[in-house]
């Protein structure tokens, strides 16, 4: 039974998180290069602007918007489910080398399959999806103790190793690639958000609709195989089971995530670390405001990036990782 002051604590934080993402996104829309001033945009949105306002706000900030805001949701989900199912706080699908899985599967699919343009949209999470499922079955194999179970510690290293082993084949398959897929695979490395058109939405979203309500279903799941494995068996919790479903979605959000805005890192590590902070380590209090505070993380990062320096800006996965980086390290100290 949850406490009644938690409750109204949690819709008070997700009312202020989606306050904060109304006003990142609103900001957003009047900065760029195309002028587009604020006292415009509630005229434009209503179909009263010019042309040129229209396609600057419809065609080009708002699906960027949408799909940095969707995907950073979307890898805080992640790894909240990953953080609960390895008891490990440090576990990030950017950090333990899902997003390298995925990223090493787009790039031979973008490299060496000839496919429309038209249908390579909507297959990009697929293929990503594969990749990181791959990676993720390997990482727990040899994570994974007959003894003693799943170590979380050791999936963390397991986990970094792979990451550094698969961008080395990233650098691998791209030292002979055309310089075109070359400049693509390099910005997709770097977190820039790249998939900033309407069709990449619609190639993400029916992955989050799905995924993201399983997950707050399995909430309770969660909570119990945080706590420890006799406890979880004592309940009639099928350990494997629930272990690898909640696996495949995390890693299904992830490669979601990954395949439209690039290898972002530090989002599903810092999101519900925050979360918890903030509310308590109840997965079905903190995995709402994880969502929403991992979109708005995302959000702001390509909003500073894209600004900050001109013309090509900073992409938001190395703006994440200034701050996620430091973040990383000092859990790290505090759990040693």
């Amino acid at each position: 039974m949850i406490p009644s002051y938690l409750i109204k604590k949690q819709r008070w934080l997700l009312l202020f998180f989606l306050a904060l993402i109304v006003i990142t996104a609103v900001i957003g829309m009047g900065m760029g290069f195309a002028s587009l001033s604020y006292n415009r945009l509630l005229p434009t949105i209503f179909g009263q602007g010019t042309m040129k306002e229209s396609f600057v706000l419809f065609s080009i900030r708002l699906p960027r918007i949408t799909i940095t805001l969707l995907s950073g949701m979307a890898l805080a989900a992640s790894g909240a489910i990953l953080q609960g199912i390895t008891r490990n706080d440090l576990a990030d699908p950017g950090i333990i080398g899902i997003n390298s899985g995925a990223g090493v599967a787009i790039a031979v699919f973008f490299l060496f399959f000839p496919i429309e343009a038209s249908s390579f949209v909507y297959m990009l999470p697929a293929v990503a999806f594969i990749g990181a499922f791959i990676t993720a079955g390997l990482i727990y194999v040899f994570s994974y103790n007959k003894k003693t179970g799943l170590a979380p510690v050791r999936l963390v290293l397991v986990g970094v190793g792979f990451s550094i082993a698969l961008s080395g084949a990233m650098i691998v398959l791209i030292s002979s690639a055309d310089r075109t897929k070359v400049d693509f695979i390099a910005k997709w490395l770097a977190g820039n958000i790249w998939g900033d058109d309407w069709p990449y939405v619609l190639a993400i979203l029916p992955w989050l609709v799905i995924l993201i309500p399983f997950t707050l279903y399995k909430a309770h799941q969660l909570n119990l195989l945080n706590l420890n494995e006799s406890a979880a068996v004592g309940v009639g919790v099928s350990i494997e089971k629930e272990r690898f479903m909640l696996l495949l979605t995390a890693v299904a959000l992830a490669a979601a995530a990954v395949s439209v805005a690039g290898g972002i890192a530090f989002i599903g590590l810092m999101a519900p670390h925050i979360a918890k902070a903030l509310i308590g380590p109840r997965h079905q209090l903190f995995i709402p405001i994880a969502v929403l505070l991992g979109g708005w993380l995302l959000l702001l990062a390509d909003t500073i990036g894209r600004h900050l320096v001109d013309p090509a800006g900073i992409p938001a996965g190395i703006m994440n990782s200034l701050i996620g980086g430091p973040y990383f390290i000092y859990l790290l100290l505090r759990k040693s």
